[in-house]
Protein backbone atom coordinates (compact mmCIF):
# COMPACT_ATOMS: atom_id res chain seq x y z
CA UNK A 1 0.00 0.00 0.00
CA UNK A 2 1.30 3.46 -0.88
CA UNK A 3 0.99 5.96 1.93
CA UNK A 4 1.25 9.72 1.91
CA UNK A 5 4.71 10.91 2.92
CA UNK A 6 4.91 13.31 5.80
CA UNK A 7 7.10 16.34 4.96
CA UNK A 8 9.12 18.27 7.48
CA UNK A 9 8.71 21.98 8.17
CA UNK A 10 10.55 22.83 4.94
CA UNK A 11 8.29 20.62 2.86
CA UNK A 12 11.08 18.12 2.13
CA UNK A 13 12.12 14.84 3.66
CA UNK A 14 10.60 13.10 6.65
CA UNK A 15 9.07 15.04 9.52
CA UNK A 16 10.65 15.26 12.94
CA UNK A 17 10.15 12.45 15.46
CA UNK A 18 6.99 12.33 17.54
CA UNK A 19 7.27 14.25 20.80
CA UNK A 20 7.39 12.04 23.92
CA UNK A 21 4.61 12.54 26.44
CA UNK A 22 3.94 11.24 29.92
CA UNK A 23 1.84 8.45 28.41
CA UNK A 24 4.33 7.44 25.72
CA UNK A 25 7.48 7.23 27.88
CA UNK A 26 7.71 3.68 29.31
CA UNK A 27 8.51 3.16 32.96
CA UNK A 28 10.73 0.14 32.14
CA UNK A 29 13.27 -0.46 29.36
CA UNK A 30 13.21 3.16 28.23
CA UNK A 31 16.11 2.40 25.89
CA UNK A 32 13.77 0.30 23.76
CA UNK A 33 11.37 3.18 23.13
CA UNK A 34 11.51 5.16 19.91
CA UNK A 35 9.64 8.14 18.55
CA UNK A 36 11.08 7.86 15.05
CA UNK A 37 8.31 8.54 12.56
CA UNK A 38 9.60 6.20 9.87
CA UNK A 39 9.95 3.35 12.35
CA UNK A 40 6.42 3.88 13.65
CA UNK A 41 5.04 3.92 10.11
CA UNK A 42 6.94 0.78 9.11
CA UNK A 43 5.61 -1.17 12.11
CA UNK A 44 2.06 -0.03 11.41
CA UNK A 45 2.28 -0.73 7.68
CA UNK A 46 3.42 -4.30 8.20
CA UNK A 47 0.29 -5.04 10.24
CA UNK A 48 -3.43 -5.07 9.56
CA UNK A 49 -4.72 -6.18 12.97
CA UNK A 50 -4.72 -3.76 15.89
CA UNK A 51 -6.20 -3.78 19.38
CA UNK A 52 -8.42 -0.83 20.25
CA UNK A 53 -8.83 -0.04 23.93
CA UNK A 54 -11.41 2.28 25.48
CA UNK A 55 -13.54 2.58 28.61
CA UNK A 56 -17.20 1.55 28.56
CA UNK A 57 -19.45 2.02 31.58
CA UNK A 58 -16.40 2.52 33.77
CA UNK A 59 -14.67 -0.70 32.69
CA UNK A 60 -11.83 -1.21 30.19
CA UNK A 61 -12.59 -2.89 26.86
CA UNK A 62 -10.03 -4.04 24.27
CA UNK A 63 -11.21 -5.17 20.83
CA UNK A 64 -9.18 -6.69 17.96
CA UNK A 65 -10.03 -5.04 14.65
CA UNK A 66 -8.68 -4.15 11.21
CA UNK A 67 -7.18 -0.74 10.50
CA UNK A 68 -5.60 1.29 7.75
CA UNK A 69 -3.14 4.19 7.63
CA UNK A 70 -3.19 7.27 5.41
CA UNK A 71 -0.35 9.62 6.27
CA UNK A 72 -0.64 10.65 9.90
CA UNK A 73 -4.09 9.15 10.43
CA UNK A 74 -5.31 5.69 11.34
CA UNK A 75 -8.76 4.47 10.38
CA UNK A 76 -10.72 1.72 12.12
CA UNK A 77 -14.00 0.44 10.73
CA UNK A 78 -16.92 -1.55 12.03
CA UNK A 79 -20.67 -1.80 12.11
CA UNK A 80 -22.63 1.36 12.84
CA UNK A 81 -24.01 -0.56 15.82
CA UNK A 82 -20.64 -1.38 17.39
CA UNK A 83 -20.08 0.15 20.82
CA UNK A 84 -16.80 2.03 20.18
CA UNK A 85 -18.06 3.52 16.94
CA UNK A 86 -21.34 4.60 18.51
CA UNK A 87 -19.43 6.05 21.45
CA UNK A 88 -17.09 8.00 19.16
CA UNK A 89 -20.10 9.50 17.40
CA UNK A 90 -22.00 10.43 20.54
CA UNK A 91 -19.07 11.71 22.61
CA UNK A 92 -17.77 15.26 22.42
CA UNK A 93 -15.08 15.74 21.16
CA UNK A 94 -14.76 11.99 20.55
CA UNK A 95 -13.83 8.72 22.21
CA UNK A 96 -10.54 8.52 24.19
CA UNK A 97 -8.76 5.39 22.97
CA UNK A 98 -5.46 3.53 23.03
CA UNK A 99 -4.57 1.61 19.87
CA UNK A 100 -1.75 -0.95 19.79
CA UNK A 101 0.02 -3.00 17.12
CA UNK A 102 2.58 -5.72 17.88
CA UNK A 103 4.85 -7.99 15.82
CA UNK A 104 6.55 -10.91 17.57
CA UNK A 105 9.86 -11.61 15.78
CA UNK A 106 11.39 -14.29 18.01
CA UNK A 107 11.03 -16.20 21.24
CA UNK A 108 13.96 -15.55 23.56
CA UNK A 109 14.85 -18.56 25.72
CA UNK A 110 17.22 -17.87 28.59
CA UNK A 111 18.83 -20.25 31.07
CA UNK A 112 16.65 -18.83 33.83
CA UNK A 113 12.86 -18.64 33.64
CA UNK A 114 13.00 -15.02 34.75
CA UNK A 115 14.93 -13.86 31.69
CA UNK A 116 12.75 -15.51 29.05
CA UNK A 117 11.46 -12.84 26.69
CA UNK A 118 10.44 -12.03 23.12
CA UNK A 119 11.93 -9.96 20.34
CA UNK A 120 9.17 -7.68 19.16
CA UNK A 121 8.22 -4.41 17.47
CA UNK A 122 5.22 -2.54 18.81
CA UNK A 123 3.42 0.78 18.48
CA UNK A 124 1.11 2.41 21.02
CA UNK A 125 -1.11 5.31 19.99
CA UNK A 126 -3.08 7.46 22.45
CA UNK A 127 -5.69 9.93 21.31
CA UNK A 128 -9.30 10.79 20.69
CA UNK A 129 -11.09 8.87 17.96
CA UNK A 130 -13.72 10.74 15.96
CA UNK A 131 -16.31 9.48 13.50
CA UNK A 132 -15.60 10.05 9.81
CA UNK A 133 -18.58 11.81 8.25
CA UNK A 134 -17.19 13.16 4.97
CA UNK A 135 -18.23 10.73 2.17
CA UNK A 136 -14.98 11.07 0.24
CA UNK A 137 -12.81 10.55 3.33
CA UNK A 138 -14.97 7.56 4.24
CA UNK A 139 -14.35 5.92 0.86
CA UNK A 140 -10.62 6.61 1.06
CA UNK A 141 -10.53 5.17 4.57
CA UNK A 142 -12.32 1.98 3.55
CA UNK A 143 -9.94 1.54 0.59
CA UNK A 144 -6.99 2.04 2.95
CA UNK A 145 -8.29 -0.63 5.33
CA UNK A 146 -8.74 -3.12 2.46
CA UNK A 147 -5.28 -2.35 1.08
CA UNK A 148 -3.73 -2.62 4.55
CA UNK A 149 -4.69 -6.31 4.51
CA UNK A 150 -3.83 -7.00 0.86
CA UNK A 151 -2.09 -4.13 -0.97
CA UNK A 152 -3.83 -3.42 -4.27
CA UNK A 153 -7.05 -5.23 -3.40
CA UNK A 154 -9.25 -2.12 -3.24
CA UNK A 155 -8.78 -1.60 -6.98
CA UNK A 156 -9.75 -5.20 -7.70
CA UNK A 157 -13.07 -5.35 -5.89
CA UNK A 158 -16.45 -3.66 -6.06
CA UNK A 159 -16.57 -0.52 -3.91
CA UNK A 160 -19.18 -0.30 -1.17
CA UNK A 161 -22.59 0.81 -2.37
CA UNK A 162 -24.88 3.23 -0.59
CA UNK A 163 -26.58 0.57 1.53
CA UNK A 164 -23.24 -0.87 2.62
CA UNK A 165 -21.82 2.56 3.41
CA UNK A 166 -24.87 3.31 5.53
CA UNK A 167 -24.20 0.16 7.58
CA UNK A 168 -20.47 0.92 8.01
CA UNK A 169 -18.88 3.39 10.39
CA UNK A 170 -15.24 4.50 10.46
CA UNK A 171 -13.37 6.28 13.22
CA UNK A 172 -10.21 8.31 12.72
CA UNK A 173 -7.27 8.53 15.12
CA UNK A 174 -4.47 11.00 14.48
CA UNK A 175 -0.87 9.90 14.96
CA UNK A 176 0.14 12.52 17.48
CA UNK A 177 0.77 10.89 20.85
CA UNK A 178 2.59 7.78 19.72
CA UNK A 179 5.66 5.67 20.44
CA UNK A 180 7.33 2.50 19.23
CA UNK A 181 9.12 -0.08 21.34
CA UNK A 182 11.54 -2.68 19.99
CA UNK A 183 13.50 -5.55 21.48
CA UNK A 184 16.20 -7.35 19.53
CA UNK A 185 19.07 -9.67 20.35
CA UNK A 186 19.57 -12.75 22.47
CA UNK A 187 18.93 -13.71 26.09
CA UNK A 188 20.18 -11.56 28.95
CA UNK A 189 21.42 -14.36 31.19
CA UNK A 190 22.98 -13.68 34.56
CA UNK A 191 26.77 -14.26 34.46
CA UNK A 192 26.54 -16.89 37.20
CA UNK A 193 24.07 -18.90 35.06
CA UNK A 194 26.53 -19.31 32.20
CA UNK A 195 27.53 -22.84 33.21
CA UNK A 196 23.98 -24.17 33.60
CA UNK A 197 23.18 -27.11 31.27
CA UNK A 198 20.15 -25.47 29.62
CA UNK A 199 19.75 -24.61 25.95
CA UNK A 200 19.61 -20.85 25.41
CA UNK A 201 19.05 -18.72 22.33
CA UNK A 202 16.24 -17.42 20.15
CA UNK A 203 13.53 -19.07 18.07
CA UNK A 204 12.80 -16.77 15.11
CA UNK A 205 9.19 -16.39 13.96
CA UNK A 206 8.11 -15.51 10.45
CA UNK A 207 4.74 -14.70 8.92
CA UNK A 208 3.85 -16.68 5.83
CA UNK A 209 1.01 -17.25 3.40
CA UNK A 210 -0.24 -20.53 1.97
CA UNK A 211 -1.27 -20.67 -1.70
CA UNK A 212 -4.59 -18.86 -2.32
CA UNK A 213 -7.66 -21.13 -2.37
CA UNK A 214 -10.31 -19.98 -4.90
CA UNK A 215 -13.98 -19.77 -3.97
CA UNK A 216 -16.14 -22.66 -5.13
CA UNK A 217 -18.02 -20.44 -7.56
CA UNK A 218 -14.99 -18.61 -9.01
CA UNK A 219 -14.78 -18.62 -12.81
CA UNK A 220 -11.80 -20.88 -13.64
CA UNK A 221 -10.71 -18.31 -16.22
CA UNK A 222 -9.92 -15.81 -13.45
CA UNK A 223 -6.37 -16.41 -12.34
CA UNK A 224 -4.60 -15.36 -9.14
CA UNK A 225 -3.84 -11.62 -9.45
CA UNK A 226 -0.26 -10.43 -9.30
CA UNK A 227 -0.77 -8.46 -6.08
CA UNK A 228 -1.92 -11.66 -4.37
CA UNK A 229 0.93 -13.73 -5.75
CA UNK A 230 3.31 -11.09 -4.39
CA UNK A 231 2.29 -11.96 -0.85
Amino acid sequence: MQHTATPDSTGQGVAAPYLPTERTVPTRSKDRASYDRELVHSILDEAYLCHLGFVRDGAPVVLPTLFGRIGERLYVHGSTGSRPLRAAKSSDPGLPVCLTVTHVDALVLARSAFHHSMNYRSVVVHGTAVTVTDPEELRLALDAIVDQVVPGRSQDSRPANGKELAATAVIRLDLSEVSAKVRTGGPNDEPEDGALPHWTGIVPLTRGYAPPVPADDLDPAIGVPDYLSAL
